[in-house]
């Protein structure tokens, strides 16, 4: 009765804990080794050079770099900038719009040029064959024709309408110029476009130089007050502007300011005028449609009514222009003599050159290395003759007029004066 049979029941408890054993004892041994190498280690070399430190250096030893780790790069280089042009001309400007254009070009940047409404269509077709058949021009695809002319007229608001119409087609045909330049075909560079963008490059992308000012002088009475209708507005033919014979009061809702027709304009900047998510540019555009000489006030009185601009305006046109004092409609016509002048001005543009004056052959020797009509060399000129190729866009090989340029952006846009001309 107290005899109890065992033995099969001690062997099933003995089998089921053999596989935990097993495992156990696996798991020690590991240990073991684990140890055992560590001690090794440890006695050869600190432990913290196992992890690539060292106690005593602030150095780290090449020889226990991955080879294979990577590192973050350094930061990029300034980007360098594009410029958008639009070159304008009328009647007779065929050959010095042409000659300005390749004077200006550099496969980085965009154009647009226009022969007005008043120039022959002989000589707007010929402009637009001479633009397909270049075969830089044709590689590239940055050299835009306005084939549906504008009537302009300098003294009316139409001027302005077709360097909006510029603007949007720019804005349109590439998403990555920087700053918009109008110039005429009566205009000139004074530097290469290689000493222009090197020094733009380290300039802050949203400046905007418009030469301007809110004291209008004798333009109050003659510029301000008058009202004044652009037959250019509904006519095919080019005539002076009428004269209301009622004036106006000067306006209470907006500051009015004054200045140069010429101007850099930066992205942004442009894209408010176009776009006008505020109604400002529309509301100038309407009331500068009566006013005289609207290119010398329109832009001016945009950025300088825009809390959101004004503290990017540089007071410069960058240009050199000889006026009368007080300025007349049109500023002298420069010579061989004012070549002195233009250097010390220190500015990339001049204006106004009459055509074919010697005075251009001088500054493409001079100034630009500019060869047998064609284009101004720079980094980018490759084939034989040279620019008959494109080459490296990106090779920038500025030369003195960058260093002038470079002195002139010192004056005007890093002293520390800047803010004191701005919409004053």
């Amino acid at each position: 009765m107290w005899a109890i049979y065992t033995g099969p029941k001690s062997f099933n408890i003995e089998k089921k804990w053999v596989l935990p054993i097993v495992i156990s004892l696996s798991f020690l041994f590991s240990l073991l080794v684990v140890a055992f190498n560590l001690g090794m280690l440890s006695s050869s070399q600190p432990i913290f050079s196992i992890l690539s430190l060292k106690s005593s250096s602030n150095q780290t030893d090449s020889s226990l770099i991955n080879p294979n780790a990577t590192f973050p790069p350094p930061p990029d280089a300034p980007r360098i900038p594009r410029l958008a042009y639009l070159i304008s001309g009328s009647k007779g400007d065929l050959d010095r719009l042409w000659r300005t254009l390749l004077a200006l070009y550099h496969p980085l940047n965009q154009y647009v040029v226009h022969l007005d409404l008043e120039a022959p269509v002989e000589e707007r077709l010929a402009l637009a064959t001479r633009v397909e058949s270049n075969p830089i021009f044709s590689e590239v695809g940055n050299v835009h024709v306005i084939k549906k002319a504008n009537m302009v007229t300098y003294r009316g608001p139409t001027m302005v309408s077709n360097t909006l119409h510029a603007c949007a087609i720019l804005l349109r045909q590439e998403k990555n110029w920087d700053w918009f330049i109008n110039l005429s075909a009566s205009d000139y560079p004074l530097v290469t476009q290689d000493d222009l963008l090197s020094i733009f490059t380290s300039l802050p992308r949203n400046l905007n130089f418009i030469e301007h000012t809110s004291n209008l002088g004798w333009k109050n009475a003659k510029r301000g007050r008058p009202l004044i209708v652009d037959p250019g507005l509904y006519m095919s033919t080019k005539s002076d502007i009428f004269w209301a014979k009622q004036n106006r009061e000067l306006p209470t809702a907006f500051k009015l300011f004054t200045g140069s027709a010429w101007m850099a304009l930066s992205r942004s900047f442009v894209e408010f005028c176009i776009w006008g998510w505020d109604n400002l540019p529309r509301t100038l555009l309407m009331y500068y449609t009566n006013f005289v000489s609207s290119p010398e006030g329109y832009f001016q009185t945009v950025i300088c009514n825009s809390p959101e601009f004004q503290r990017t305006v540089v007071n410069h046109d960058l240009h050199y222009i000889s006026w009368d004092n007080p300025p007349r409609q049109h500023p002298h016509s420069l010579t061989l003599n004012d070549t002195g002048n233009m250097v010390s001005s220190k500015a990339p543009f001049a204006r106004k050159f009459k055509r074919n004056d010697p005075v251009l052959d001088s500054i493409d020797s001079l100034f630009l290395n500019r060869k047998n009509n064609s284009f101004t060399y720079g980094g980018w000129c490759a084939g034989n003759p040279p620019c008959s190729e494109v080459g490296d866009r990106t090779n920038l090989s500025p030369g003195p007029g960058a260093r002038r340029l470079a002195k002139l952006m010192d004056r005007i846009v890093n002293s520390p004066y800047f803010n004191e001309s701005q919409c004053k």
